[in-house]
C-alpha cells in the first residue's frame, strides 16, 4: 500500500501530518526533547527495529527536523539533534501531552510537565501573540491566504459562515 503524501497540499495540519504525524517520528521526537541523541538510546527507548528507526531518523533528518552529526570516529557514530524547525515543534508536543494527561488518564496522571524556577506543574494554554488572548474555537475563523487556491478559498468560506452561525445561534439563546 502507498502512503499518501501532503507535500503539495494547502492545508498547512496535513502537509505537518506529512512530516511528523506518524506516530513513531512523534516518538523520536519526544525523546530528542528529553536529550536522546544517540541510535542505540532511541532504540531502547521505543524498543523499535532497525530498520524502521533508521527510515524514521533518515525522515527527519531529510524534513529537516533533526540533523545528523558526527561524535565518533571509529566506528563512525552519529547523533540526531533537533533543528530549530525540530525545536519549534516543542509546543505541540507539550500540548499533546496536556490533552493526554486531561482526556485519556483515565487511572491518573503518571507524569506531569514541571517548571523548573517554580517546580510547580504547568498547564499549557495557547496566546495569540498579537492580542495576548486565548486562542478557543469560539474565537477564531479560517481565512484563505495570499497563496490559496480555490479549495482552500471555499473551505474558508464554510468555516466563516459555519462561525458566523455559531455566533448568531450564541446570541439568539441571550
Amino acid at each position: 500500500m502507498k502512503k499518501t503524501r501532503f507535500d503539495d497540499t494547502p492545508c498547512p495540519i496535513a502537509r505537518s501530518l506529512g512530516r511528523v504525524g506518524e506516530w513513531w517520528s512523534i516518538l523520536i521526537l519526544r525523546d530528542a526533547f528529553h536529550g536522546l541523541s544517540k541510535f542505540d538510546e532511541f532504540q531502547q527507548s521505543l524498543g523499535l527495529s532497525p530498520t524502521l528507526l533508521t527510515r524514521r531518523l533518515k525522515f527527519l533528518v531529510e524534513s529537516g527536523i533533526l540533523y545528523k552529526q558526527r561524535y565518533q570516529i571509529r566506528p563512525v557514530r552519529y547523533e540526531y539533534l533537533l533543528t530549530e524547525r525540530g525545536k519549534d515543534f516543542f509546543p505541540v508536543l507539550v500540548t499533546l501531552f496536556h490533552w493526554g494527561n486531561t482526556h485519556l488518564a483515565d487511572d491518573g496522571v503518571s507524569a506531569e510537565l514541571v517548571d523548573l524556577r517554580s517546580g510547580k506543574p504547568i498547564r499549557p494554554q495557547l496566546i495569540d501573540t498579537v492580542t495576548q488572548q486565548p486562542v478557543s474555537l469560539q474565537h477564531i475563523t479560517l481565512a484563505a491566504g495570499p497563496a490559496a487556491g480555490e479549495g482552500m478559498r471555499l473551505r474558508a468560506l464554510r468555516m466563516q459562515q459555519h462561525s458566523a452561525s455559531s455566533i448568531a445561534s450564541s446570541k439568539e439563546s441571550l
